[in-house]
């Protein structure tokens, strides 16, 4: 599965939020050590190192094109360092004051192993903070869904249809109270308006392009793609028509998990 850091950069604004807002609730003066898991092409990672200058900060991501991104926008500072690892078995050599991991961890199964496990990564008095898009039953994803287990498309795709998922709030709670002092969840929907775009790609497109789609085409050749983004868009036109200005309402809903060990 190849990620392209320009196609998922073209929404960095809408996907900056989140992470900004999730960092936000983040209550340490002076972290000395903080991972950020699942960091992508490290735009996040370097508003991190922005906010505890004096921290060490590492990033883990298993895609290499991410990872050159992240390192050539962070080259010659000492603080940071990048690795590339699968995030389902990647942990530190020694707990850390923040694990941050914004908009990856969906992406994993078995959450019932997995967050126990990545909280145990954090270090007395630390904080683990978790963002996941929380849009699977939302019609830019449901229609994926639902294309690639048709008749044409069911056997090229099925073996990566399962998608992304979370679990629900009260499955969380219990998974990470036993092992935390403090749980703080909540959930927010973005009300985005994602403007008309001069190659005339329906902006929904362009977005799961970044994010969803990247497993989803990478399983097709050029035609094929071609012929899925066309069904694809069909839906889209009707699930999220253009408004009087070109523009497209994308409501976008996400889970927020703010843990203090």
């Amino acid at each position: 599965m190849a990620w392209e850091p320009a196609q998922y950069l073209q929404f960095a604004g809408e996907r900056l939020r989140p992470a900004i807002d999730l960092l936000v609730r983040v209550q340490l003066e002076h972290p000395r050590t903080i991972v950020d898991l699942g960091c992508g092409a490290g735009n996040v990672t370097r508003l991190l190192g922005e906010r505890w200058p004096d921290a060490r900060i590492v990033g883990v991501d298993s895609s290499p094109e991410m990872l050159d991104e992240a390192r050539a926008a962070t080259a010659g500072d000492p603080r940071y360092q990048f690795v590339a690892a699968d995030l389902a078995a990647w942990e530190p050599d020694a707990p850390v004051d923040v694990v941050y991991s914004n908009a990856a961890l969906h992406w994993l199964s078995d959450h019932d192993t997995l967050f126990p496990r990545v909280a145990k990564m954090v270090a007395s008095g630390g904080v683990l903070a978790v963002q996941m898009p929380d849009s699977f039953r939302a019609p830019s994803h449901t229609a994926i869904e639902e294309i690639g287990m048709s008749e044409r498309w069911r056997a090229n795709l099925e073996p990566v249809l399962r998608g992304p998922s979370i679990a629900s709030a009260t499955e969380y709670l219990a998974w990470l109270l036993p092992l935390t002092s403090h749980v703080d969840m909540w959930f927010t929907e973005y009300m985005q308006i994602l403007p008309a775009r001069a190659d005339g790609e329906h902006p929904v497109a362009a977005w799961t392009k970044g994010t969803r789609l990247v497993p989803i085409l990478s399983a097709l050749d050029e035609h094929e793609r071609a012929d899925f983004l066309g069904e694809y868009r069909q839906r889209l036109v009707v699930a999220y028509p253009p408004r009087a200005d070109g523009s497209t309402l994308f409501p976008f809903r996400r889970l927020f998990i703010v843990a203090n060990r």
